[in-house]
């Protein structure tokens, strides 16, 4: 079968969606399911010269709203060519893009491919609810009356990454009434475990304690609960003054936004943390990865967070993670002994590091081995790569009969 994903942009600072297809495609071409992406990035960029399956970028969309005409002369054009069509992500042009085109071709009997709507966590109540979205709350309403509510509902089946996000998305928009509502898993591959020497040489990493640390790798956002972390991280410095907790690593971009600066500021003004917490910025490939092995455990309170694939590549690495019951993923966790899970409060971060620093180093060994054990139960990207194929397989397959 073939398949064209169709998302906003394949840069990898926009986030997990793209990084998620990165993962999967080479796992769906070794069951027979062929991808191709479409996307709204430019020709030349310098991310898509590495991938090993075709995407075809059609340039920059205009506005917030990431509209691109060309992306509808595209589908026009090639729609047909696939047995299916996902849409990654909401409440942006691409979506109200491959309706349009769709229903254009049932009206003129075309042979027709089903499409399915993966939201990536954009159904979760979080983005509706959150006090510092209220402007944007009302937009995404007036646009599910108007465009999405219909996407959702004329889609073939909606994909899901984990049972939780699922479950929070029936109660977020009304009227919700899709087709079908499909977990289909998600994953990431095994991490490197050989990594270059080079590593050291980075001038960034070289910024990092010798001491033990604890890595935050994500976006500095207002979501990623980065300010409960440095005020819940500080109390804990000021009450442990012999310096027997580990350093504070925030890897990731971010630091330029405004939210960014005030949380440099925040840290500059406490000058107990001066020498305790490290900002090296957004860390790729095996720079990434010698940051998860070296760190003592992975942490993000986040307030929202569908799947987490940072948390997830933590698991793999062997590593514990210390989050929270708005990362969707928690159950497995917590249910697994993978890691500590608390509220997304002040309160629940500060526990989050209280309960890590009480533990022994017998108990934080055995809580590693029980990171990994569930990243190979729940998370290995051959595993929910072969749970998608089958369900879309099967779902395409009844509508073919």
């Amino acid at each position: 079968m073939k398949i064209l994903h169709v998302i906003p942009t394949m840069n990898p600072i926009s986030g997990g969606p793209c990084q998620g297809l990165r993962n999967a495609i080479p796992e769906f071409l070794k069951l027979g399911f062929y991808s191709e992406v479409v996307s709204l990035d430019e020709i030349d960029a310098n991310y898509l010269k590495n991938d090993s399956f075709p995407i075809h970028a059609i340039g920059n969309a205009k506005g917030s709203w990431q509209y691109n005409f060309s992306l509808i002369s595209w589908l026009r054009i090639n729609l047909a060519n696939y047995d299916g069509v996902i849409i990654h992500a909401l409440w942006l042009f691409h979506g109200y893009a491959v309706n349009k085109v769709i229903n254009e071709f049932k009206k003129s009997g075309k042979k027709t491919p089903l499409f399915f709507v993966m939201p990536h966590g954009m159904l979760d109540p979080y983005f509706q609810e959150a006090q510092s979205r209220k402007l944007k709350a009302f937009r995404n309403y007036i646009y599910w009356k108007l465009v999405q509510g219909d996407i959702i509902n004329n889609a073939a089946g909606i994909l899901f990454t984990c049972e939780e996000e699922l479950i929070l998305a029936k109660n977020t928009f009304k009227p919700y009434k899709p087709k079908l509502e499909l977990n289909v898993g998600y994953g990431i591959p095994e991490p490197p475990l050989q990594l270059v020497n080079n590593f050291l040489n980075n001038n960034a990493i070289e910024l990092i304690s010798p001491k033990p640390y604890l890595l935050f790798l994500s976006r500095i956002h207002q979501k990623k609960g980065v300010d409960l972390l440095i005020e819940a991280f500080s109390e804990l410095v000021l009450s442990n003054p012999v310096n027997e907790i580990p350093n504070l690593v925030i890897a990731g971009p971010g630091e330029e936004s405004e939210y960014g600066k005030e949380i440099i500021k925040l840290v500059k003004s406490k000058k107990h943390l001066e020498k305790r917490i490290f900002f090296p910025g957004m860390l790729e490939g095996e720079a990434k990865w010698k940051a998860f092995y070296e760190c003592e455990a992975f942490i993000l309170p986040s307030h929202q967070e569908n799947f987490g694939i940072a948390v997830v590549e933590a698991l793999a690495c062997s590593k514990p993670v210390l989050i929270t019951n708005k990362v969707n993923i928690w159950r497995e966790i917590n249910s697994n002994n993978a890691g500590i899970v608390e509220d997304d409060t002040l309160l629940g971060t500060k526990a989050l590091l209280n309960r890590w620093t009480s533990f022994n180093e017998k108990q934080k060994k055995h809580m590693s081995y029980a990171a990994f054990s569930c990243y190979s139960k729940h998370f290995r990207v051959d595993s929910a790569a072969a749970q998608m194929v089958n369900t879309l397989a099967s779902v395409i397959k009844k509508n073919k009969i």
